[in-house]
């Protein structure tokens, strides 16, 4: 089977976008447990100019050259031995490390296939985006009906599935956005949106049962005011701070617990059934990975960058 070729983005130092090269390699071959997926749309995240940068090597240590990308949605072109879940032709999405190429190999346990009603666009925002705004607000924010979210950045790839969610859940949702987000952000349900470029949310907010934060730094510190004792702070950018926490009678949550396989079924249901949609900021084809992540490090996106890697 080997001594295929394909197309993939290939990076052979740190730097900034132009490290970014496309390069015919060998297709990888699926070994026991696992499946080659011809890969549709991978999700472009921050997480992949950070590593790109050098600025992640003690967190995520990469060999040279590597390919960038994490998750993606595709068809499965074939699968090692022992594989009986998924066969080929089958729809899929997930964790494919080394996503921003026309193919990549996948764990099987890390694949899902998507149901009837979801297109492959979509498919590609639900590990960056939407699994993690689901995360935030139920596994690790416990929200439940009535409550109050604070949701910060409500228009990025996170935040716009957030206010989805936690308004499909019956909590009330303050969100902050910027100033040509804001009808957007309304558009998503949100009860209130700040204007974070005019209004300091603090000074708006009070008695929150739960505020998520994908900004991290000062709006973190300018946080924790507007908590209610017992209330939960989840960051999905650094650590927290225990001593704030403590000083304010609140908790704080960053990545200890993950969504199952019954929490992922119900989100992609919701959003081939249209109750939770995914805003594409823009796709780009494979050949401009580079423009695609100086678009994500800028950081005035709304919705989800993708890359179109093959023809599925």
């Amino acid at each position: 089977m080997s001594n295929q070729t394909m197309q993939a983005i290939r990076v052979q130092e740190y730097g900034g976008p132009d490290v970014l090269k496309v390069e015919t390699v060998e297709r990888p071959e699926a070994q026991a447990d696992e499946a080659l997926v011809r890969i549709a749309y991978a999700a472009v995240i921050p997480l992949d100019f950070k590593i790109r940068n050098g600025w992640l090597q003690s967190v995520f240590p990469v060999t040279m050259p590597y390919i960038p990308g994490f998750y993606a949605s595709g068809v499965i072109e074939e699968v090692g031995a022992g594989t009986t879940d998924f066969k080929p032709g089958d729809r899929v999405f997930g964790m494919i490390r080394g996503a921003y190429a026309e193919y990549g190999v996948a764990k099987v346990q890390d694949l899902m296939k998507l149901p009837e009603g979801l297109d492959f666009e979509e498919a590609a925002t639900i590990k960056a985006g939407a699994e993690a705004a689901w995360k935030a607000l139920f596994t690790e924010g416990e929200l439940q009906p009535g409550q109050t979210v604070l949701i910060h950045a409500a228009a990025g790839g996170v935040g716009q599935f957030a206010v989805q969610l936690a308004k499909w859940k019956g909590a009330t949702v303050v969100a902050t956005a910027s100033t040509a987000n804001l009808d957007f952000v309304k558009s998503l349900g949100a009860d209130q949106v700040i204007d974070y470029t005019t209004t300091r949310f603090e000074d708006v907010v009070k008695e929150a049962d739960l505020v998520v934060d994908s900004v991290g730094g000062e709006t973190e510190t300018r946080s924790w005011s507007v908590l209610k004792k017992g209330g939960i702070f989840v960051s999905l950018t650094q650590d927290p701070s225990e001593e704030n926490a403590r000083k304010h009678g609140v908790s704080t949550k960053f990545n200890t617990k993950f969504p199952t396989r019954e929490d992922l079924q119900r989100l992609m249901d919701l959003m081939a059934e249209d109750t939770i949609k995914a805003e594409i900021d823009s796709v780009f084809p494979l050949s401009q990975a580079n423009q695609a992540l100086e678009k994500s490090e800028a950081r005035h996106g709304r919705g989800r960058i993708l890359l179109k890697a093959g023809a599925v």
